[in-house]
């Protein structure tokens, strides 16, 4: 320790040592303690084992507080996941909720709308059903359902798909159907979903 000191050093120094020394006062030695538990008519001997449980219960408090902050911690951190989550799920239904259609057609080759002339069957043409896409969420897929329904309103046909990675807010998709022979005559319809949510619907006449 240096020899010098300086006035705020000296004061620091005092203060210290009368801490110490009231510290001293304060602590009483093991023969302290087994006269004053014989003035109480307490059995001295027992003065080791109540030390031991003395600690023990201290070491117990200690342990306690300890885990009440690493519970509150848990409980903090699941608190800020579970709203994360619930936020990033709120920015997904929102994008998806942006998503529309902007055209939408049946035709007999793929992201093209040619001809809506009446369709034979007997040609067994495979359909196109080419939708494009409006708000299309950039980098993410989208999981699409294309319902193909005879004239009598029966889903003859379900196509579930997921796209590829968008690349741009206007996105052409497709879902197809191979038109059999013995398919009923009349107007069709099909539609297609995202999320149980249509999106457009064509119809288109099959002869």
């Amino acid at each position: 320790m240096e020899n010098r000191l300086t006035p705020a050093q000296l004061t620091k120094l005092v203060g210290e040592v009368e801490r110490l020394s009231q510290r001293q006062q304060d602590e009483l030695d093991r023969g302290q303690v087994q006269d004053i538990l014989r003035e109480l008519n307490l059995s001295p001997d027992l003065l080791d084992e109540a030390m031991i449980q003395l600690q023990r219960k201290e070491a117990l408090i200690v342990q306690q507080r300890r885990q009440r902050w690493l519970i509150g911690g848990a409980i903090a951190s699941l608190v800020v996941a579970t709203a994360g989550v619930a936020i990033f799920m709120q920015q997904q239904n929102q994008a998806l909720a942006r998503v529309s259609a902007a055209q939408s057609c049946v035709a007999l080759v793929q992201d093209s709308c040619g001809d809506r002339a009446p369709l034979s069957r007997q040609s067994s043409p495979e359909l196109f059903y080419n939708v494009t896409l409006n708000a299309a969420p950039v980098g993410k897929k989208l999981s699409l359902t294309c319902d193909w329904l005879a004239p009598s309103g029966q889903v003859i046909k379900q196509n579930r798909y997921e796209t590829r990675q968008i690349g741009t807010p206007v996105w052409n998709t497709h879902c197809k159907y191979p038109l059999a022979p013995n398919a009923p005559t009349g107007t069709w319809q099909v539609r297609l979903l995202l999320e149980d949510r249509q999106l457009s619907s064509a119809k288109f006449d099959v002869q």
